[in-house]
């Protein structure tokens, strides 16, 4: 039988429909602990640090601010243009340390907006994000066209977010929580099959492992991405 399951596996690979079947399932798996473990250290990190008033006189209102908000930034972009060379062990390390450094950049969040109002939108965020993966990992349409659209979208919001730092336009950041939202959510089905479909049992534990770890990163930053942005339009500040 022909690989027929994953389109960029090697051609030809004879395989078994029910082995690869539940080597996808013990991958995806993967990629959702290590996504709900990194979750899990990022509000862990945000909500301690938050809670220490030194550290926060600390960190805020410092240049050390530049470094906890920078930090996150750097470690996306080592981690996704090296990830290649590192071993897992190593790769599997640094996407726990920047899940740490995102709960220091994320430590406002508690000193802005009532905790009632975090838990809620947290757990609407988990049920939106739920929906949305399971759509991706479950649907026979092909999503690949969506990425290029959903990337412009991005770009987009990222350039008006910087217009607004100037304008301080409370409709613009309106327009964008709710665009950001229907980004994220895209982006989220679209890599939940990227994922499925670019596992192959043949690469190996090691590599297998490193894609686990690298699309547990991408899962991980559309739901911190998604959450920010309901918060912002669903949050009641303190």
């Amino acid at each position: 039988m022909v690989n027929q399951y994953n389109r960029y596996a090697a051609p030809g690979r004879a395989i078994d429909q029910a082995q690869y079947d539940e080597g996808l399932r013990q991958h995806m798996l993967r990629v959702y602990n290590y996504m709900c473990v990194g979750l899990g250290i990022t509000g862990l990190v945000a909500f301690l640090g938050a809670s220490s008033p030194a550290f926060v006189n600390a960190v805020y209102g410092t240049p050390l601010q530049w470094v906890v908000m920078l930090a996150p930034l750097a470690f996306v972009f080592v981690l996704s243009w090296n990830f290649h060379k590192m071993s897992f062990s190593t790769l599997q390390a640094l996407f726990f340390v920047f899940c740490g450094l995102m709960g220091l950049s994320m430590m406002y969040i508690f000193l802005v907006y009532s905790g009632a109002s975090i838990a809620r939108v947290f757990f609407i965020t988990a049920g939106m994000f739920a929906a949305t993966s399971l759509y991706g990992y479950t649907t026979k349409k092909d999503l690949s066209g969506m990425g290029s659209f959903l990337f412009m979208g991005l770009i987009g919001i990222l350039i008006a977010g910087l217009v607004n730092i100037f304008l301080q336009s409370s409709a613009l950041q309106f327009a964008i929580s709710v665009i950001g939202v229907l980004v994220f959510t895209g982006l989220t089905a679209w890599d939940t099959q990227r994922i499925k479909e670019t596992y192959d049992e043949g690469f190996g534990a090691e590599s297998n492992g490193k894609l686990a770890v690298m699309g547990a990163l991408g899962l991980y930053l559309n739901f911190i991405n998604m959450f920010q942005f309901l918060l912002q339009l669903f949050g009641n500040r303190e």
